[in-house]
């Protein structure tokens, strides 16, 4: 089950400057504390919205998608969005877009409603793949039967590859097949993708698509409300949301689940709002049996609260264990030197660590308890030092 991430450039739980706080050479600690730290703790996941395994419980006891999104989303409403949202797709590390050739595959300049057919042969020759190459004027674009690329056609602009069904994408760790249009900008290739094909390859990456139908559907609800929450915020960008556990992941077409397809044609549209605008739907896969409250812009928001959660339980890895060297935990400060002690300074309502005290042999440092978590890779901050 992969976690739905904290970070996020408008997310509650923005990860705080830590605070040093200075101490005096003769009162620095001279003794040495343990080798390696062992944290314990439950939940995965930051903890706030709906928690994928929560959903799954309340399925079970015959909740339908809406009354569990009223739980984790309380005082939303519905409303509805379409349209397409651009996908930045990391697996592509290469400054070209390269496909391979399909029968019906065209080329389109970016802004203008015109494609063109590209043609199945080029100079008698069978055309096996096409790529668009950025350049400072426009693009380039090219073909390949077999040995070198050969040029076909200069543009004045960004361009993109479209079809009516999927296209598959040459990168070097392999190949993947997307819905929509395969763009060339001059960062990174840009997937432009129907907000719902998005959805089908996003949900079975996000919950398991065997799950109870009713939690596939929230989590489907709850993806949409996201992803176009990020749209929103990313209009001057040139994409909307990223392919990885940064936003939300998706693989495309090849990963496309019969089931979680169904959840997306049955809750076709449907996101939440509040306050005439889209909620910020957060999610993660266990929030150890207590909410986090979150906030957007750095204000709390009514819809994000903190509270029990009864049915978050019965994730495999529940509770969880990790033990990690002590100089990991020092190395984030120059001046700490070797480690002495931790000590927990605060916990929130469900007993999260907010905030940490680190004291080494050099210096004193107190860290947010989300940072601390972040640096070691803890699943959660819902853990006790042992």
């Amino acid at each position: 089950m992969l976690i739905r991430r904290a970070a996020a450039p408008l997310i509650a739980l923005a990860l705080a400057v830590p605070l040093t706080v200075g101490v005096a050479a003769a009162e620095r600690p001279e003794r040495r504390g343990p080798a390696t730290v062992t944290f314990t703790g439950t939940g995965w996941g930051h903890g706030v919205g709906l928690s994928q395994y929560g959903a799954r419980n309340r399925a079970n006891a015959g909740h339908t998608y809406r009354q569990i999104l009223r739980a984790y989303y309380p005082g939303t409403t519905w409303g509805r969005t379409g349209g397409v949202v651009r996908v930045r797709l990391d697996a592509d590390t290469t400054k070209d877009v390269q496909v391979l050739a399909m029968p019906g595959l065209k080329l389109q300049q970016v802004g203008k409603r015109a494609q063109r057919r590209l043609p199945a042969t080029v100079k008698s020759k069978q055309v096996q793949r096409w790529r668009i190459v950025p350049t400072a004027a426009g693009s380039k674009v090219q073909w390949k039967a077999r040995g070198a690329w050969r040029g076909w056609k200069s543009l004045r602009s960004d361009a993109q590859f479209t079809a009516r069904g999927p296209i598959t994408l040459v990168t070097p760790g392999g190949r993947a097949a997307y819905r929509g249009a395969l763009r060339a900008t001059h960062r990174d290739t840009v997937n432009v993708v129907p907000l719902e094909g998005y959805l089908r390859g996003l949900v079975p990456n996000e919950m398991a698509a065997e799950w109870p139908a009713q939690a596939v559907r929230a989590q489907a609800v709850a993806a949409r409300t996201y992803a176009a929450y990020e749209r929103r915020d990313h209009r001057s960008d040139y994409y909307d949301t990223c392919d990885t556990d940064a936003c939300q992941v998706y693989s495309g077409y090849d990963g496309e689940h019969p089931q979680s397809n169904a959840a997306v044609r049955a809750t076709g549209r449907q996101v939440l709002t509040y306050g005439g605008g889209l909620a910020f739907t957060q999610f993660s896969s266990s929030n150890g049996g207590y909410t986090v409250a979150g906030s957007v812009h750095g204000q709390p928001v009514p819809y994000l609260p903190a509270r029990p959660d009864p049915f978050d339980h019965g994730h495999p890895d529940d509770p969880w264990s990790v033990t990690v060297p002590a100089a990991d935990i020092t190395r984030n400060w120059a001046d700490t030197g070797d480690l002495v002690s931790i000590e927990v300074l605060a916990t929130d309502a469900g007993g999260r660590v907010t905030q940490l005290r680190v004291t080494g042999t050099g210096a004193v440092h107190d860290v947010s308890g989300e940072t601390f978590r972040s640096w070691l890779g803890l699943r959660s901050t819902l853990f006790r030092i042992t």
